[in-house]
């Protein structure tokens, strides 16, 4: 079931993109929510359950989150928190691509063995959606084939059940499991907080962003 939900939340992205040629307003409702979700299940149920554990080295491990996923937005350029700049017939992006795979193969790696899995799993699936919208609509804008940019889609789709199955079957991963989901928080926190918080243009309230940032809280929260 957990491969299943992770696989098919990129394959609604490559629908949506393919099927739908949803509008950037929408995809940006989309991916606030996302990040409200995400945001809000980080704080309800992973935070309470890596300080429960009294491990004295958690917040360390939530540093080192942030500072890795800074390294990874220097690759990607953003794509984890919907930036990503499109070139007309420019070369396949290794560096981007690569650091979004490395970004899902972590999410999926403490999945199989967390108190709070089911949580855990429908943040990242909620997640993983409208970035597959973003790296789908970026490969059919700058020109690649269909072929090429529905193959690089589902290779994306398969990263975070190959972390999660890592981590049900790598005896370090499952000892440090506490460790890993410390830094995923940290991973978490700066991504959802650039979504959320980031300046509007001229710094206007954008009230259709706040509705959808209040529903991914008030979903999460009855979650």
């Amino acid at each position: 079931m957990t491969y299943i939900a992770l696989i098919v939340s990129v394959l609604i992205g490559i629908v949506i993109v393919f099927g739908l040629k949803p509008g950037n307003k929408s995809v940006q409702l989309l991916l606030a929510f996302s990040g409200a979700y995400l945001l809000s299940i980080t704080i309800l149920h992973l935070f309470p359950e890596v300080y429960h554990t009294h491990n004295s080295k958690v917040g360390i491990f939530i540093l080192l989150g942030l500072l890795l996923q800074l390294i990874l937005d220097f690759f990607s350029k953003g794509a984890e928190h919907g930036h990503i700049h499109i070139q007309k017939d420019q070369v396949f992006p290794w560096a981007l691509f690569i650091s979004l795979c490395a970004h899902a193969f972590m999410e999926g790696l403490p999945l199989a063995n967390h108190t709070h899995h089911e949580h855990l799993l429908w943040a990242i699936v909620i997640h993983k959606i409208p970035i597959a919208i973003i790296l789908g609509t970026f490969f059919v804008n700058s020109n690649f084939s269909k072929k090429t940019a529905i193959s690089f889609l589902i290779l994306f789709s398969l990263m975070s059940p190959l972390g999660s199955l890592a981590g049900e079957h790598v005896a370090l991963l499952i000892k440090y499991n506490t460790e890993i989901t410390a830094v995923i928080i940290g991973i978490f926190l700066h991504i959802s907080t650039i979504i959320l918080f980031e300046s509007s243009k001229d710094h206007k309230f954008n009230l259709y962003k706040f509705i959808a940032i209040l529903v991914g809280m008030l979903v999460a929260f009855l979650a």
